[in-house]
């Protein structure tokens, strides 16, 4: 167990982190989806085996949901996937002149980020079920959650919200609202269940 809370513990951090370094550049090189999709890649392909890089508490809300993570685990998990959120923020504070800063603390919910956020959420959680099901063939599981997570993210944009999809990074940037959180959480579940539906 503690291999698997240090992992999405690095993992969640390094994913928030890199989200902040690609907001705080000003490039039309630097695409915080496509990094974010590359990053989240990364760690599919190297720690997937340990913890189930979920790095996400949506994630792991909706592999809890399929019956796939004990609900003693989830907590554990969804604890250090937003230490993780924090720490990265903690990181970005004293390496960055600049920190990119959305929210501040609570803000206001939305409709649109609750519905773009689940739609968003729907279509990323519909691909790492295609994984945790073993429907994928083993050597394109990181492209397939990664590609999943990057398109999700460019939905979630164009429907109106963040594009965050995930509360640990949203605490990173300053992001914490009910309309993102629920958004993420139920469209994690509804993703993730209507993969089992399918497979079932």
């Amino acid at each position: 167990m503690p291999q698997k809370l240090v992992a999405e513990f690095f993992g969640t951090t390094t994913l928030a982190f890199a989200v902040l370094a690609a907001l705080s550049i000003s490039s039309p090189l630097i695409s915080t989806p496509i990094v974010a999709g590359l990053v989240l890649l990364l760690f599919v392909y190297s720690i997937s085996a340990i913890s189930g890089a979920h790095l996400n508490p949506a994630v792991t809300v909706g592999a809890w949901a399929i019956n796939k993570i004990p609900t003693k685990e989830a907590l554990l998990y969804i604890t250090v996937q937003c230490l993780g959120g924090f720490a990265a923020y903690v990181l970005a504070f004293n390496l960055f002149t600049d920190i990119p800063s959305f929210g501040g603390g609570l803000v206001a919910e939305s409709y649109t980020d609750l519905f773009a956020e689940f739609v968003g959420m729907i279509v990323f959680s519909f691909g790492i079920a295609s994984v945790i099901y073993k429907k994928t063939n083993e050597t394109a599981s990181g492209l397939v959650v990664g590609g999943s997570f990057t398109l999700g993210i460019v939905l979630a944009l164009a429907a109106g919200s963040s594009g965050i999809l995930n509360p640990a990074v949203g605490i990173a940037i300053g992001i914490v609202s009910f309309s993102n959180i629920a958004g993420a959480l139920l469209g994690s579940v509804v993703g993730m269940h209507l993969y089992r539906y399918l497979v079932r």
